[in-house]
């Protein structure tokens, strides 16, 4: 079914709907919320789990040239040193001299007037200042005395914890060269002007590989990633048409990116504004062999490489697809998102809202929905609920309402299929499955569920 985004779709729809089924709430909530600090709901961890395991699945598991790694989040302060962000990990700032707030000054033309919304920061009569670098490092102390000698930093991204484990990854894993790194984990950044709900966060979770590769099969493997990273996306069912592949400019090129067309970013149509905004949503770099050499340099280990058939010791170039978990978490949420006018039973007209989840990411991928709470409909689907959920399917059983209002509320939900027990359940042993999309249903043994929801959902989502 092809399908353009919603007309009039807005992220207060999302937002509400986020909080209504619960994927998303604002945290410390009853405190009066924390800004841009988002707590996952039983329904949005478990989407944000599928959208984790399927870039797990397509990245580490499903090939034998990438391993994984778990890297601490504090880490030694020299290493922040050497990467670069103590010295070049910053933002240009600026302050409203009217309403003493900050804004970054490379997004004035996306932000808004937080006193008069209908206006772009510095055209609401406020005069800006000079802008100035912010360091978005969060600082912290490890032990009882916080001084100079004690200063941690919370990690800005992943990456540097596989850099500095490198030597340490190829020597037990024994992997030749190209092979990748990847790693899931947490990251903090103190951003001047987070928002737009879980698209910019201070605390975000990333979803990061280095492919170490030749200096010159470096161009070779950026292609190939940044293709593969892009078709990733389309296979989980982001439509094409929300999806674009942007090159940075040399006045955006990261401190380890020296070269234009070293760094593309893969961006998605968000519904920020009207018709919506292209903003990042992955990006995969040539970080060239930058890392390496800084960390070398630094700790004085001996971070290259010797390959044993050429008999050539070099550092390796790294490619990075650096993807937010947060955000594609966002993305998938948006792009499921759609609306239809159906007739009801009585005639009415009725808005069916869906969420078009791909199976592999739905968070309820089956429910089974008793058309009574009478005996002996419930312990027949209490029996299948049982078994399918002990065979791996993410199942809900639900029994309160009408049929109706429970095909809505899993419609909303995105799952794909609702299981029917009927009063003819317990006597011919079947069960009617009812298709989210298309709203057919079909008649299938009791035994046969498992297999006929299986075919259907696994699909190819490497």
């Amino acid at each position: 079914m092809k399908r353009t985004m919603t007309s009039g779709l807005t992220m207060d729809t999302i937002v509400s709907l986020a909080k209504r089924r619960g994927f998303v709430f604002q945290s410390s909530e009853i405190y009066g919320g924390l800004a841009s600090c988002w707590d996952y709901g039983p329904v949005g961890v478990e989407l944000k789990r599928n959208v984790k395991e399927a870039w797990w699945r397509s990245v580490v598991t499903a090939r034998d040239d990438v391993v994984a790694i778990d890297c601490s989040i504090l880490m030694h302060p020299r290493v922040w040193e050497a990467s670069g962000h103590l010295e070049s990990f910053t933002d240009p700032l600026v302050d409203c001299k009217k309403c003493k707030n900050r804004f970054r000054a490379d997004q004035l033309h996306e932000l808004r007037c937080p006193e008069k919304p209908s206006k772009r920061p510095g055209e609401c009569g406020g005069e800006l200042t000079e802008a100035r670098q912010f360091n978005l490092m969060f600082k912290t102390f490890m032990g009882p005395v916080e001084d100079s000698s004690a200063v941690a930093y919370l990690r800005p991204e992943t990456a540097q914890g596989i850099f500095v484990n490198f030597r340490n990854v190829q020597t037990t894993t024994r992997k030749k060269l190209p092979f990748g790194i990847a790693q899931v984990g947490k990251s903090f950044r103190n951003e001047i002007t987070p928002g737009n709900f879980t698209f910019r966060t201070r605390e975000f979770e990333q979803m990061e590989m280095e492919f170490f590769c030749h200096p010159s099969e470096a161009e070779k493997w950026y292609r190939y990633w940044l293709e593969e990273r892009f078709d990733w996306y389309l296979r989980l069912g982001i439509r094409k048409e929300h999806l674009r592949l942007r090159d940075h400019g040399r006045d955006e090129l990261a401190h380890y990116a020296k070269e234009k067309g070293a760094c593309a970013d893969i961006e998605y149509l968000y519904p920020f504004e009207k018709g919506g905004r292209w903003s990042e949503l992955e990006g995969v770099a040539n970080r060239t062999d930058y890392d390496l050499k800084r960390h070398g340099e630094f700790s004085g280990k001996d971070l290259s490489y010797f390959d044993p058939a050429t008999r050539e010791r070099y550092h390796p170039y790294v490619i990075e697809p650096a993807a937010g978990a947060d955000r594609a978490t966002l993305a998938f949420l948006v792009d499921a998102y759609d609306e239809e006018t159906i007739i009801s039973a009585k005639g009415k007209a009725e808005t069916r809202v869906i969420l078009r989840f791909h199976p592999r990411l739905a968070p309820v991928q089956v429910a089974v929905l008793p058309l009574s709470k009478k005996e002996p409909l419930m312990e027949v689907a209490r029996k299948l609920y049982d078994s399918l959920r002990v065979r791996g399917l993410r199942c809900e059983y639900d029994v309160a309402g009408g049929i109706g209002k429970r095909y809505r509320r899993q419609d909303e939900l995105g799952t794909p299929f609702c299981v029917t027990i009927d009063f003819d359940s317990a006597e011919d042993g079947k069960a009617t499955i009812r298709d989210r999309d298309s709203m057919e249903q079909e008649r299938v043994d009791l035994e046969q569920v498992f297999g006929f929801v299986q075919a259907k959902f696994l699909g190819d989502a490497r």
